[in-house]
């Protein structure tokens, strides 16, 4: 189902449908400061299982979680100084961090070595839809066979098995930029809508 949504000034009656599908286990799309992503309750194991069918994505394929401020990174990656300060000055914005994984994180979401990615999108509707949950989102890109996609309307009828679409017009098809935490120096390990001379 599509609910068409403000991108600038999403309205409270509208991110509360999305909230809730999301409680209920549902997967959701919603825009981004970068594509349109998929995602559902952190906590929802049910859930996150559906996100990988719906995106016929095997298991070891890295999702990220989409937190609502740098107080709700630090529950879920371990972020030494000069890490926060660099997240602090680039979020929110089109970026995943790539951090040591604390043990809040689900086993299901832990990529290689105990690492988790970790989004703060600017977004009005997204950061509504954090609000309004409570908690981080599990994400993944509104992506099919390699293609991203960006209008709702493909979203709706080519990823089957979504509870709603947050239709916020045409979304971008560029990526976030993915930063290396992990490491003695931060490394740009994809480049993508976030400017990677902040970087460094």
């Amino acid at each position: 189902m599509r609910l068409e949504i403000n991108p600038h000034h999403p309205q409270p009656h509208k991110i509360g449908r999305a909230a809730s599908a999301l409680r209920a286990g549902g997967v959701v799309a919603y825009p981004t400061d970068s594509t349109y992503a998929i995602g559902c309750d952190l906590n929802d194991k049910k859930a996150i299982d559906t996100l990988y069918r719906i995106k016929n994505m095997p298991k070891h394929h890295p999702l990220t979680i989409l937190c609502a401020d740098l107080a709700n990174i630090a529950t879920y990656a371990l972020v030494d100084n000069p890490n926060y300060r660099l997240i602090k000055r680039l979020i929110p914005g089109p970026y995943c961090f790539i951090l040591p994984a604390t043990r809040q994180v689900p086993k299901l979401l832990m990529r290689k070595r105990k690492q988790v990615g970790i989004r703060v999108p600017d977004h009005p509707v997204t950061q509504a839809l954090l609000a309004e949950l409570g908690h981080p989102i599990v994400s993944s890109t509104a992506a099919i066979g390699g293609e991203t996609l960006q209008d709702p309307a493909d979203i709706d009828t080519r990823l089957s098995g979504l509870a709603l679409v947050l239709d916020a017009d045409l979304g971008r098809v560029d990526p976030s930029t993915i930063v290396d935490l992990t490491g003695d120096e931060p490394e740009i390990v994809r480049y993508g809508v976030g400017d990677a001379s902040l970087v460094c």
